[in-house]
């Protein structure tokens, strides 16, 4: 007998505010759910808790048996205080670090989004889906990247479905960070094993940002697998290229070389299938010659003048910039050239290997 009390003691003693524990419903009314926890006697959760719990509670009945968290060990009615939601958390939480342990893919159902990406439950918990770990058929291309803009890309996501997987997490924190983009990952990499620097492909512009291109490509044997790759705004032409709809449009076919795959990602160029005009310009003009250009675009910094070389077979052309400081004013610039019109330039200076040549306006007698 003595023993049997000793080990009683002893495992009521186990019990502390922070445990969860297995408890039985015996009874509930419009206010309170009381459950029976064995040995550890009878608990409680009223109040907030209760309110918390409403929806699960409603289900329960008499001899169910659910899991609770324990806040207090014993309230001025002598019952142990406990929680259902913060057990509900803690159950929710352990799953959903198993599933990122397993590497799992699962789906979820978008519910919100903000300039930042969309908002999700998962077994109850919330979720972050940063727009960066978006899948690329799926990220928002916005060319000037405004944030409203790029928040009404997103809450058109509001509803759908999406496959994803766990990117972080931290109970403590109340953190679920997700990922579409890991998904497809693997898959990626496979594909990749297809290709290599220095390749050739044919594609189609997929999207246009103020940072440069999309195209999308297939692979050489199976046209309906399809991967997506970069070309940087600098890698667009051999002129300096402010806004990348001057030179590609969406839909638009074209070709392009691999220059670089790293992490997944496939970095392309269109001005390396293009003639190089910088290779010939050192050769051809120098410092203090005149030449014939024409203003493609003014802007706060200078006009973006087109040299007209004469050669036709000449192919790519160059740009130069004009500084401000030529002009004192922008106004002054603006009343001095019109977009489209040819003027006479000095050649400031040339740095062809930095693909830069500046000039200066020769003054009308």
């Amino acid at each position: 007998m003595k023993d049997s009390a000793k080990t009683t003691k002893d495992v009521v003693s186990l019990l502390s505010v922070g445990s969860t524990v297995e408890a039985t419903v015996v009874a509930k009314d419009r206010s309170s759910l009381y459950l029976d926890l064995g040995v550890y006697g009878t608990g409680v959760v009223y109040g907030r808790e209760f309110y918390e719990a409403k929806d699960l509670i409603k289900g329960l009945n008499v001899g169910d048996k659910i899991r609770a968290k324990v806040l207090d060990l014993e309230n001025e009615d002598g019952y142990k205080e406990l929680s259902l939601s913060a057990a509900s958390r803690e159950v929710g939480w352990g799953g959903l670090k198993e599933k990122m342990a397993r590497n799992e893919i699962f789906k979820i159902k978008v519910l919100g989004a903000n300039k930042g990406g969309l908002l999700a439950s998962v077994d109850g918990i919330a979720a972050f889906l940063p727009v960066s770990q978006l899948g690329p058929e799926h990220y928002p291309r916005i060319e000037d990247a405004e944030k409203q803009k790029i928040l009404k890309e997103l809450q058109k996501f509001i509803g759908k479905t999406l496959e994803v997987k766990i990117l972080d997490i931290a109970p403590e924190e109340s953190k679920l960070i997700l990922s579409e983009k890991a998904t497809k990952e693997e898959k990626v990499k496979e594909i990749l094993k297809n290709f290599k620097k220095g390749d050739v492909v044919d594609g189609e512009i997929s999207g246009i940002a103020d940072f440069g291109a999309f195209i999308k490509f297939p692979l050489p044997e199976d046209s309906s697998c399809q991967i997506e790759g970069l070309i940087h705004i600098s890698e667009l032409d051999w002129q300096l290229v402010e806004d990348p709809t001057e030179i590609v449009k969406v839909g638009e076919k074209a070709q392009a070389q691999i220059i670089e795959i790293n992490n997944n990602q496939v970095f392309l160029s269109l001005k390396t299938l293009k003639n190089n005009p910088w290779q010939k310009i050192e050769k051809k003009y120098k410092k203090g010659d005149i030449i014939k250009g024409r203003v493609i675009k003014l802007n706060p910094f200078g006009a973006f003048v087109e040299i007209i070389s004469g050669d036709k077979k000449e192919g790519a052309k160059v740009r130069g910039l004009c500084h401000i400081s030529e002009f004192k004013t922008k106004t002054k610039m603006e009343e001095t050239l019109k977009v489209g019109n040819e003027y006479d330039f000095e050649i400031a200076s040339i740095e062809a290997k930095e693909y830069r040549i500046s000039l200066k306006l020769v003054k009308q007698k």
